[in-house]
């Protein structure tokens, strides 16, 4: 339903942990750009996306030329700190890309100035510098499903596996 897209990741668990939230979901995952740590090989994101992590619908590139080149979904959102609208006041669609930097360094200025992202932010206080990746990404991607298709969350099985 939506793509969720990590520019350069930097830390495991988050990687892990978001791969899981979007198989759960429904959603794709895709790497913009070398993580900073081997996909295949890395224990802790695999132990952060428990034996999901083969099943997550993951689509990597190497640079963001080649992403934006690769598809042309309506909308790309890019979460930001430095955007001056709030993420929950998008309207987003079915297919959107929702794109979150890496932890430490985010996305490049030439990334902020594209004009094939939409920047939105969620909410902070001065008191920190950011929210972790992996729950920033479960906000906006179930605001993003909360908006498409709210029956979503009343009609989608449990599992009590």
């Amino acid at each position: 339903m939506f793509n969720v897209v990590l520019y350069k990741p930097e830390i495991p668990p988050n990687t892990g942990n978001i791969g899981r939230l979007t198989l759960g979901s429904g959603c794709n995952l895709s790497i913009v750009g070398e993580p900073l740590f081997e996909l295949d090989n890395d224990s802790a994101v695999k132990r952060a996306g428990l034996d999901y992590w083969e099943n997550v619908e993951l689509q990597q590139y190497d640079d963001w030329t080649t992403y934006i080149d690769s598809d042309s979904p309506k909308s790309r959102f890019l979460i930001t700190k430095f955007a001056d609208r709030p993420y929950h006041s998008a309207k987003f669609s079915a297919g959107d890309h929702l794109i979150f930097g890496g932890e430490t360094h985010g996305v490049p200025e030439t990334i902020h100035k594209s004009p094939e992202v939409k920047p939105i932010c969620i909410p902070m206080k001065n008191e920190i510098r950011s929210y972790n990746l992996a729950n920033s990404v479960a906000l906006v991607l179930f605001e993003a499903l909360r908006q498409v298709n709210p029956d979503w969350f009343n009609n989608t099985p449990y599992s009590r596996e």
